[in-house]
């Protein structure tokens, strides 16, 4: 077991993306905090680790409620006494409301930046405390293609994805002294609940999965092995790495 001893909290944990990390996590031998916003599908993530024999904790988390950050990172400390990883996953994709940058109205913006940017910095904002206490540990977080190259009427989610990018970079150079590793995973175009809407047009589907050189689409279950290489000792000297998960999108 790859993460014995350790423990991780995952944000986003109920579905998705997150889902597939934690239980990963939780195979692994991870103690996993479950930071999710829906209490439904968190404790059923949370009923699941254990049913496979591993340990969890389901934290009720909006990660753009400071108050809400601060009391999930204090309950695992309470709870286990120490965090190890934080897998920063949490976010949304309002992409009924997804437009060009002046049509986009503000409170789009607002609520689109205050999950996918503020959520990661508020998490790591206390997390990192017990990490430096403790003498390291690993951050990751899931970042976006959008983030790295132009998605026509994408703006709000694009631009919330391009901080996580530089969020990561920033907290990459700050915390290597203190053997806290910060890297970043992108995935491609994933089958998860957030891109449900557009999956679930028959020719989008087509269309997403040949547009990778790989000709499908992702599962969430293609993020997890990346997740705990990044968790483990494995990748002790890697720091500020963008790892991409997208069956060759962003090669060609």
């Amino acid at each position: 077991m790859r993460l014995k001893n350790k423990v991780a909290v995952v944000t986003g944990a109920g579905v998705g993306i997150g889902r597939a990390i934690a239980e990963r996590f939780g195979r692994e031998g991870a103690k996993v905090v479950i930071g999710e916003i829906d209490a439904t599908h968190g404790a059923d993530a949370e009923r699941c680790i254990r049913d496979t024999g591993g340990e969890a904790l389901f934290v009720e988390t909006d990660v753009s409620n400071e108050a809400q950050v601060r009391s999930m990172a204090q309950q695992a400390l309470d709870h286990y006494g120490r965090i190890d990883v934080l897998c920063n996953n949490a976010g949304i994709l309002l992409i009924h409301e997804e437009t060009r940058a002046h049509e986009l109205t503000n409170e789009t913006w607002d609520r689109t930046m205050a999950v996918n940017l503020r959520g990661y910095w508020l998490c790591s904002k206390y997390v990192i405390p017990a990490m430096l206490k403790q003498g390291g540990g690993s951050i990751i977080h899931v970042a976006s293609p959008t983030g790295l190259f132009g998605f026509t009427r994408l703006t709000a989610y694009s631009t919330s994805k391009g901080g996580v990018t530089g969020l990561m970079r920033a907290m990459a150079a700050d915390y290597a002294p203190d053997n806290i590793r910060v890297n970043a995973i992108v995935p491609g175009t994933i089958d998860t609940p957030m891109n449900a809407v557009e999956l679930s047009d028959p020719k989008m589907r087509q269309h997403f999965a040949e547009i990778a050189p790989a000709k499908r689409l992702g599962m969430p279950e293609d993020l997890a092995g990346i997740a705990v290489f990044l968790a483990s000792e494995d990748s002790a000297y890697c720091i500020g790495g963008i790892f991409t998960v997208d069956g060759g999108l962003t090669a060609v």
